[in-house]
């Protein structure tokens, strides 16, 4: 899984996002990491960018509330990346949260690598 590593390399940019005019904000840039990642679960139809950007935050704040990475994508999971016509594969919705605890919450990123591989997900 891309990014499920603790050993992986960060950069300023990636642990803090650029909250100013002149560069990305979290949301564009969690965008622009999906867009380019194409995941096959979306092949025939996928979430549009709005139902994208409500993700990362409801993840940050469960996260950020003592809730793990089963809770949010387990089974009858709130914060599960489906919608009316689309939806994801479990592996592809884990690195989906990967993408959106980067961009959008990284001091939890450690956090969320270690529960993966403490459940094999890595």
């Amino acid at each position: 899984m891309v990014g499920c590593s603790d050993t992986a390399e960060t950069t300023d940019a990636d642990a803090k996002p650029s909250q100013s005019p002149s560069g990305p904000d979290a949301g564009d840039e969690f965008l622009a990491k999906v867009h380019a990642r194409r995941f096959e679960s979306w092949a025939k139809s996928g979430p549009t960018d709005q139902e994208l950007l409500v993700l990362p935050p409801e993840w940050c704040l469960e996260l950020k509330g003592g809730h793990s990475v089963d809770y949010l994508l387990g089974d009858n999971a709130s914060a599960y990346p489906i919608g009316p016509g689309w939806g994801t594969a479990r592996p592809e919705a884990e690195e989906l949260l990967m993408l959106g605890v980067t961009t959008h919450c990284p001091e939890l990123r450690e956090q969320v690598i270690k529960e993966m591989q403490q459940a094999g997900l890595c």
